[in-house]
C-alpha cells in the first residue's frame, strides 16, 4: 500500500504558486446554454441557495479555485482541476494514488444544474448565473472594482469610484482639481530628473465624473520621449462620451492632441505602450522649455468636454 502523505504540507507546497485557470473551451462543457448579456440571466431570476458543501465539492484541494470540466478524479474519488492535474505529477494530493484519465461526470452535471450570484453583488449586482456562465460574467461585470490608477507604484488597492478618489486624495497624495480645462507645468531643473522624469498623476472633477492626467518619461524604440493623456474613472462604454485636447509648446511653436479618455479598465502601461496620447521628443520638450535646453519647463494645457 502506498503511504500516505500529509496533506496540509503537500497542498501548501503546491500553492506557493497558484495558476488561474482560464474558463474551459466550449467543447469541454456540458451542454449549458450561456449568455451572460441576457437580462432573463439577471436581475429576474430569484436567488438559489448553494449549500456550503456543495460548493465546497466543486473548489479544487490544490488551487482552491471553482473547477470546470474536464473535472479529474482518483480511483477512491478525490477530485481535482484540470490546471492543477499536471502538477502533481499525476497523484492524487488526497491520497498519493495515481490519477489515471478518469472524469467525474456526475460532479460536471451537478455544476450544470447550479446557479449562483455574481461575485460582486456585495458592489451592487444582483445577477443570478448558471455555474458555467458565472466566471464569464464576473470577467464583463459592469461592477467588478476597479484597479488603483497611480502609476508610480504597483498599488493592488481596489474598490469602486468614490473609495478610489478619496484613496488616491489621501494615500498617494494626488493632486485634484475641478472644472473642465486645465494648465499645468511640469519642471524638472536637474539633468539628471530630466533624463530619468519618471510620471505624474493629477485628477480632474467635471461633468460629474473624474478624470486621470498623466504625464511620464519612457522610451520609443531608441528615443527618449514624453507622453501625456487623460484616463476616465469609469467603464469604457462611459468614457466613450467624452473628448478631451492637450496643447504643449514654446518658443512660438506648439503641438496639440486630441482624443477620447482611456478607461482606468485599461492599465496605465497599456495606454503608454499604445502611444495613445500627445508624444513629445525629448529635444523638442527641452527646446520648448527655452534656456539652455538643460531644465525642462513644460506647460500642458487642455479642455475635457462632452460629446452631444
Amino acid at each position: 500500500m502506498l503511504p500516505m502523505a500529509n496533506g496540509n504540507s503537500y497542498f501548501n507546497d503546491l500553492r506557493i504558486k497558484p495558476e488561474i485557470i482560464d474558463p474551459p473551451e466550449n467543447d469541454d462543457i456540458l451542454d449549458v446554454g450561456e449568455n451572460v448579456n441576457e437580462a432573463s440571466e439577471s436581475a429576474l431570476k430569484p436567488n438559489v441557495a448553494i449549500s456550503s458543501n456543495v460548493r465546497e465539492l466543486l473548489e479544487c484541494p490544490v488551487c482552491l479555485n471553482a473547477m470546470y470540466p474536464p473535472i479529474h478524479q482518483c480511483s477512491n474519488g478525490h477530485t481535482l482541476c484540470s490546471g492543477c492535474k499536471p502538477r502533481v505529477q499525476n497523484r492524487c494530493p488526497t491520497c498519493r494514488h495515481e490519477l489515471g484519465n478518469i472524469r467525474c461526470l456526475a460532479l460536471e452535471k451537478v455544476a450544470a444544474s447550479l446557479e449562483l450570484p455574481c461575485k460582486y453583488q456585495t458592489f451592487g449586482c444582483v445577477g443570478i448565473y448558471p455555474y458555467y456562465s458565472k466566471l464569464k460574467h464576473e470577467s464583463q461585470c459592469t461592477y467588478r472594482p476597479y484597479n488603483c490608477p497611480y502609476a508610480g507604484s504597483e498599488c493592488s488597492v481596489v474598490g469602486d469610484i468614490p473609495f478610489l478618489v478619496s484613496h488616491l486624495k489621501d494615500d498617494h497624495k494626488v493632486d485634484m482639481h475641478s472644472g473642465t480645462t486645465f494648465n499645468h507645468r511640469y519642471v524638472k531643473s536637474d539633468p539628471h530628473e530630466v533624463e530619468n522624469a519618471t510620471w505624474m498623476l493629477t485628477v480632474f472633477s467635471c461633468f460629474g465624473q473624474y478624470f486621470c492626467l498623466h504625464f511620464e518619461a519612457f522610451q520609443l524604440g531608441m528615443a527618449s520621449v514624453y507622453i501625456a493623456f487623460l484616463r476616465f474613472m469609469g467603464d469604457d462604454s462611459e468614457a466613450k462620451n467624452y473628448s478631451y485636447s492637450l496643447e504643449v509648446g514654446g518658443n512660438g511653436r506648439k503641438m496639440t492632441w486630441q482624443g477620447v479618455p482611456r478607461s482606468i479598465r485599461d492599465s496605465h502601461r497599456k495606454v503608454r505602450d499604445s502611444f495613445d496620447g500627445l508624444i513629445i521628443q525629448r529635444n523638442m520638450a527641452l527646446f520648448f522649455s527655452g534656456g539652455d535646453r538643460k531644465e525642462l519647463k513644460l506647460r500642458v494645457t487642455g479642455r475635457i468636454w462632452k460629446e452631444q
